[in-house]
C-alpha cells in the first residue's frame, strides 16, 4: 500500500508544523478507517525526529483522529455507522451556524475567492479534490469569525478525514457534478439569499454520507 502524502516540514517550528501537516494529511483523507499508523514512518515524511511528531500524536489522539490502542499500536479509528451518523448530524447543526454568521459579514472579494477555488483544474484521477473542498468550506466558515464552533467544525473534519478516504474510492464519487451545491452556494451567497443557501450547504454535506450510508 502506498504511503499517504503529508507535507514535509519547516524545521524551525517542529512541534506545530508536526502537528500542522499531519492535521492537514487527516483532514483531507489521507488514512483509511482501521489503518495502522507508525510514528518512524510519520517522522520519517515529516523529515524531523520522533519527538514532535509524538506530541502532535497526542494531541491527535485526544481530538479522536487516532486510537491509541491497548497494544500501544496507533490506529485510525474503524469504520462506524453509527458514529458517522453522529458526525453527520453534528456538521449539519454547526455548519449551518457558521454559515448564517458568515453571511452577516462576507463581501463580494471573498464571494469572487470561493469561486477562483472551485475553478481550479480537476484532478487527473477524475475523484474529488479534497484539498479543494476544505479551502472552499473553511474560506467561507472563517468569515464567521467563531471563536467558540470553528474550532468544533475544524475538529468533526478531522475525525471524518478517514471516512473521506472511503468516500473517492467509491465510483459514484467521480461520478457526481462535484461543486454543483459549491456553486449553488456561491449564487445564493451572491443574492444573499439564507434559505437558499442552508439548503444547498445541507445537500452538500449530505452527499458524502450517502455513499457510505445509502440509508441515511
Amino acid at each position: 500500500m502506498s504511503q499517504p502524502k503529508i507535507a514535509r516540514i519547516d524545521q524551525s517550528k517542529l512541534r506545530e508544523s508536526a502537528y500542522d501537516a499531519l492535521h492537514e494529511a487527516f483532514t483531507r483523507g489521507a488514512f483509511a478507517p482501521g489503518e495502522t499508523v507508525s510514528l518512524r514512518t510519520l517522522a520519517d515524511q515529516l523529515g524531523t525526529s520522533m519527538t514532535p511528531v509524538r506530541e502532535a500524536v497526542r494531541r491527535l489522539v485526544a481530538e479522536g483522529a487516532l486510537v491509541d490502542t491497548p497494544s500501544r499500536t496507533l490506529e485510525v479509528p474503524p469504520f462506524d455507522a453509527d458514529r458517522m451518523r453522529e458526525l453527520k448530524s453534528a456538521r449539519l447543526a454547526l455548519e449551518a451556524l457558521l454559515l448564517e454568521e458568515a453571511m452577516d459579514r462576507i463581501d463580494k472579494d471573498v464571494i469572487n475567492g470561493l469561486e477562483k477555488i472551485i475553478s481550479a483544474p480537476r484532478s487527473e484521477t477524475g475523484t474529488p479534490d479534497l484539498k479543494q473542498n476544505y479551502d472552499f468550506h473553511f474560506t467561507l466558515y472563517r468569515q464567521s469569525r467563531s471563536r467558540v464552533i470553528l474550532p468544533l467544525v475544524e475538529a468533526l473534519w478531522l475525525q471524518y478525514g478517514a471516512f473521506l478516504n472511503l468516500v473517492v474510492r467509491e465510483q459514484a464519487a467521480g461520478e457526481i457534478p462535484e461543486h454543483i451545491h459549491h456553486e449553488e452556494i456561491i449564487a445564493a451567497l451572491r443574492d444573499n439569499d439564507r434559505k437558499s443557501a442552508q439548503r444547498s450547504l445541507a445537500l452538500d454535506i449530505e452527499r458524502s454520507f450517502k455513499l457510505l450510508l445509502p440509508e441515511s
